[in-house]
């Protein structure tokens, strides 16, 4: 198995389930830096500007003849970020082309642990025998019913990185709008507009809330620099909704804090079949 850091899968989670994890770039002052490998601090972007990039063909390519080694050539599925939101999809369609047909790509559709979800769920199949092609579905079935939510505070960073609509991020920034986002067909678009920050909290609960309905839930909140809003959050997810599996906080990784900026909340949501 072989994920990408925009997985936000912890170094001993991914580890366990025998999952190789390629990072993604960001670039700060001139450097170059590995996500999940080079020392990232916290308030990078105080450093200078900041871009990133997803990880490259090359680098994708040698995990791939790794990972398919170590099978003893049963096979690879990698699970990958959105191809909306990332060059990563590409590089991995050219490496998967390069390696052979023993790789099989799956764009998740989504970011953060809604990709670790999918990637780990796959693990746990190809752990207990499944072949390449049952791992394969396995990931894109849980993929399929995993959804993402976030609420940013503001919506610039969004907005640089060519992540949102410019008209969308003028409205909401000239209204002062809090945004509730969503990734939808693999993009990130507008799901709601509140005034203050409380309600856009309330939308996502709701949001994630009418997304579980009676069924089970695997939950992780994400955070960019504000633990204390992620933990309100996780503890309004509890009351709303009976049937919680399992419930994580996690910060969002650099490559996407950078995108979604500080004081951003998000949520990933896996439901049961």
């Amino acid at each position: 198995m072989v994920t990408d850091s925009a997985s936000c899968l912890e170094f001993s989670t991914a580890r366990a389930a025998g999952i190789a994890v390629a990072p993604l770039h960001v670039f700060v002052g001139g450097h170059d830096l590995r996500e999940g490998i080079d020392d990232i601090p916290e308030n990078f972007a105080a450093a200078g500007p900041v871009t990133t990039s997803g990880a490259s063909p090359g680098e994708l390519t040698t995990m791939y003849r790794e990972a398919l080694d170590r099978s003893e050539g049963a096979g690879v599925v990698a699970v990958h970020i959105s191809r909306g939101l990332s060059s990563t999809w590409e590089a991995a369609r050219q490496a998967a082309a390069a390696v052979g047909d023993r790789v099989r790509v799956v764009d998740s559709g989504v970011a953060g642990m809604g990709v670790g979800y999918a990637a780990l769920s796959a693990a746990r199949a190809a752990a207990g025998g499944a072949d390449l092609d049952a791992v394969y579905r396995e990931a894109v079935a849980v993929s399929s019913r995993t959804r993402c939510f976030i609420v940013v505070d503001r919506l610039d960073h969004l907005r640089r990185g060519g992540r949102i609509g410019t008209a969308a991020a003028l409205v909401g920034t000239a209204l002062a709008m809090k945004p509730v986002l969503h990734l939808h067909e693999g993009k990130l678009v507008l799901r709601e507009k509140t005034r203050t920050s409380n309600k856009a909290i309330g939308k996502l609960v709701d949001a994630i809330a009418a997304e579980a309905g009676e069924k089970g839930v695997a939950l992780t909140v994400h955070h960019v620099q504000c633990a204390d809003r992620a933990a309100i959050v996780a503890s309004l997810l509890r009351e709303r909704i009976s049937l919680v599996r399992e419930l994580n906080i996690l910060p969002f990784g650099a490559v996407l804090g950078a995108h979604v900026g500080p004081g951003a909340v998000g949520v990933a949501v896996s439901v049961e079949p």
